[in-house]
């Protein structure tokens, strides 16, 4: 047989050596056991995989603290993804709800409390969120919030619906604000039952002591309450303990305590109560006149327009029985602002006529210092010395009063400076010659309808003492320990007066702690009748 060509020749079939077949085994076994093992991987409980990185992180001996707040605000951390998240999922579950798909609604809340869950944890343990963490709650919700766009939950659907929620909201939280106001006024302005348990143990000594009422009668003639070398004060409540606080802190500040005299005015219902307290009760030999109001027979309707309009029925409709309109606000009827009691301070030089220079104190005052230097003042012939508060731009004539009223606006600047009421120097002789009362008057007078200024005795000083008020030093009377928080030690400290104007009086519970405490160091908690009236 012949043979073939060498270019023709079949070639010869070479087999692979043992080796290599082994080789390729071992590597298709090896991806084969990689594949099962990251499938299981896959398929573990991501709340047993996040428990072992848990446990791996409490392992660690250091670790770094996270500031959560400033975690959930990066834009680029897995808590902020899920707060947005969250915060969407939210409004779908309202629209789901609405449109009755409350299947939808249920997986929705689902996946927000384990959001809120994982937020709540990271923020416990101190470390931010993973992303084996994150991932499966933001896969979850990305799918639901998905679903619920499917389902015609349009972006136009979800601002209408969220519009409605938000004005339906912002009544609730408008008639709540109201009703706050209301039940703070109401608070502010009712006398607290250890208070009238107070009231009511003295009037009882006043009446069953006869003793009482003869030395009462006894101190009524002192030369003391008219002598102009001492340093006189006057103070018009009808609350017998706030009395006592602004008694025994001038007192206890002051370097001779029986040089002081106190005028005190009341009405007929405390009378008896404030009596008893101040006659049996040492105050370090200082002189303390107690008044009834009700024997200022002069103080009447035909001379007074403020006791005119309690008398009439409007008024009373208005201060006392409540308003119905709901636009007026619960401050501006408040009884205290017809108050005779209130008002009183503008008829001081009747009250007392042989005095020359008072100094006028409020009843939620405290005195942290010596005030007989107030007396020896230059007021530069003015008649009341005050101190400025228009620090602030709220405290200028434009606040208070109406300037769309011609007489307003034609005799006074919006601009010029207010001054506080509560601590006040008065000279008398200077005020009876300007005729301060009758300017009170003629202000009251034009001011029937409440067109001119709402509320207070204020507007009406500011109305009245206008050109002739003595700028103090802010330091004589420091004002806001009844509502403001974020008042300067320094300033408290370095007062001589401090007013706790505003609601939050320090005889109530709503009172501000921390301004309380200076009040209450001049109570006298062993006195045996506040004792037996804490318990009520």
């Amino acid at each position: 047989m012949r043979r073939r060509a060498a270019d023709y020749r079949r070639p010869v079939r070479r087999k692979f050596s043992w080796w290599i077949w082994m080789v390729l085994g071992l590597i298709t076994v090896g991806g084969f056991v990689l594949f099962v093992v990251h499938h299981q991987q896959d398929r573990e409980d991501p709340a047993e995989r996040t428990l072992m990185d848990s446990s791996t992180r409490n392992g660690r001996l250091i670790h770094d603290h996270l500031n959560f707040t400033e975690e959930i605000v990066s834009a680029n951390s897995y808590a902020r993804q899920l707060a947005e998240q969250m915060t969407l999922a939210k409004a779908y579950v309202i629209i789901a709800k609405e449109h009755n798909d409350l299947h939808l609604a249920w997986e929705l809340t689902s996946k927000i409390r384990s959001c809120q869950f994982l937020l709540s944890k990271a923020a416990m343990r101190e470390e931010p969120i993973t992303q084996d963490e994150a991932e499966p709650i933001i896969k979850g919700l990305s799918s639901l919030i998905y679903k619920a766009q499917d389902a015609h939950y349009d972006i136009a659907t979800t601002l209408m619906t969220m519009k409605s929620h938000i004005q339906a909201l912002e009544e609730r939280a408008s008639t709540a604000t109201v009703q706050s106001t209301v039940f703070g006024q109401l608070v502010a302005e009712a006398l607290p039952k250890n208070l009238h348990c107070l009231h009511v143990k003295l009037m009882s000594d006043w009446l069953k002591t006869i003793s009482l009422q003869v030395l009462a009668d006894e101190k009524r003639n002192s030369p003391r309450l008219v002598d102009n070398n001492l340093y006189h004060f006057c103070i018009f409540s009808d609350n017998v303990l706030a009395v006592s606080v602004v008694v025994n802190s001038t007192i206890c500040n002051a370097e001779h305590p029986k040089q002081l005299v106190f005028h005190i005015v009341t009405n007929g219902v405390t009378y008896g109560a404030m009596q008893a307290w101040f006659l049996i009760n040492d105050f370090k030999g200082s002189a303390i006149e107690v008044q009834n109001i009700e024997d200022f027979t002069w103080l009447n309707a035909s001379y007074s327009p403020v006791v005119k309009q309690q008398l009439e029925v409007e008024s009373r409709a208005f201060y006392f029985e409540g308003s119905q309109d709901v636009k007026i606000e619960p401050k501006f009827r408040n009884p205290k602002h017809i108050s005779l009691l209130n008002h009183l301070r503008f008829y001081i030089p009747e009250i007392y006529p042989q005095l020359e220079k008072v100094v006028f104190l409020d009843d939620d005052v405290i005195v942290q210092k010596e005030l007989t230097s107030l007396f020896s003042l230059d007021l530069h012939g003015n008649v009341n010395g005050a101190v400025e508060t228009c620090l602030e731009a709220f405290h200028r004539y434009y606040k208070y009063l109406n300037f769309s009223s011609p007489i307003i606006s034609s005799r006074f600047d919006p601009q010029a400076c207010g001054w506080a009421f509560g601590m006040n120097v008065f000279d008398l002789i200077a005020w009876r010659k300007a005729n301060v009362t009758a300017r009170y008057h003629y202000w009251q007078q034009q001011n029937l309808d409440r067109s001119l200024w709402k509320l207070g005795t204020l507007p009406p000083g500011l109305l009245a003492f206008h050109g002739l008020t003595e700028p103090l030093d802010r330091r004589w009377h420091v004002l806001g320990l009844g509502y403001d928080l974020n008042i300067d030690n320094r300033l408290i400290e370095s007062a001589a007066v401090i007013h706790f104007n505003g609601n939050m009086k320090p005889w109530l519970k709503l009172a501000i702690g921390k301004y309380k405490l200076l009040w209450e160091q001049y109570v006298n908690q062993s006195h045996p009748y506040l004792q037996d009236c804490l318990t009520w």
